[in-house]
């Protein structure tokens, strides 16, 4: 399986580091074909301006994704675009390594996939998103770490539901795209961890991707499930973390 994993983590000695080279090494292990963006070793600009693009549209005003569509279909990346997008066009699985700040990937992250996920490439007109987007057939996961407990992140936990704090990611970045979701990997209270803990993690890192091309996605809707007026059709049954009925109340 080819894999992109994408680091972030300003720290070479931290424990995502840890992480990662365990990633690489099993990985690589198991046969698998590994490319690597490290962020801030790659001083990788987060920012979006208008040297993204060698020409552009709207000269006038930067309307930065519809400059992504076009240069999408006229290969109008700057290099250090370019390059990634072939990166994440060319994996089968995108792993992203990354300590969990503000209940999000760090800025640095967030701009790769502001700069990569572009229009006309990863999502654009004519349905081309959810099971229809331009990642469609590819795989993805979120490993972090996080300094809280894992009863923290519990439906009546403190800091709320796991996989709802992670919606935005998992629905609005990797399912619009087309990207198969895959469970999480939490590396939970990192620095109340003794040596111990912390290689009993990597090793249970280690034995999830060693099986990792077989696991199955989470559930997620397709758009065919949705009607003209963007709802679940009648009969179709909410099956993730973000979807429901509304009730009575707030259909009035």
């Amino acid at each position: 399986m080819k894999t992109l994993i994408v680091y972030a983590h300003p720290e070479p000695r931290s424990f995502n580091r840890a992480l990662l080279d365990t990633s690489l090494h099993v990985l690589k292990e198991a046969g698998h074909a590994v490319e690597l963006s490290d962020l801030y070793a790659m001083g990788f600009n987060p920012v979006a301006n208008a040297a993204d693009f060698t020409e552009r549209r709207f000269p006038d005003q930067l309307q930065y994704d519809r400059e992504q569509k076009q240069a999408s279909q006229r290969q109008g990346f700057s290099d250090d675009i370019q390059s990634e997008i072939d990166k994440l066009l060319r994996c089968e699985l995108l792993i992203l390594q990354f300590p969990l700040w503000w209940f999000s990937v760090p800025a640095i992250m967030k701009g790769w996939i502001d700069r990569v996920f572009a229009n006309g490439t990863v999502y654009g007109a004519g349905g081309k998103r959810f099971d229809q987007g331009g990642l469609k057939g590819r795989k993805a996961m979120l490993s972090f770490t996080t300094g809280c407990f894992p009863e923290m992140m519990e439906s009546d936990g403190l800091l709320g539901q796991r996989d709802v704090i992670l919606w935005h990611l998992h629905h609005g970045t990797f399912g619009y795209s087309g990207l198969q979701v895959l469970q999480p990997f939490v590396g939970w209270s990192i620095q109340y961890s003794d040596a111990a803990q912390r290689h009993a993690l990597l090793e249970a890192y280690a034995a999830r991707l060693r099986g990792i091309a077989h696991e199955d996605s989470m559930p997620a809707h397709t758009l065919a499930e949705f009607g003209p007026d963007w709802r679940l059709k009648p009969g179709i049954e909410p099956r993730t973390v973000g979807h429901r009925r509304p009730d009575a109340q707030e259909t009035r």
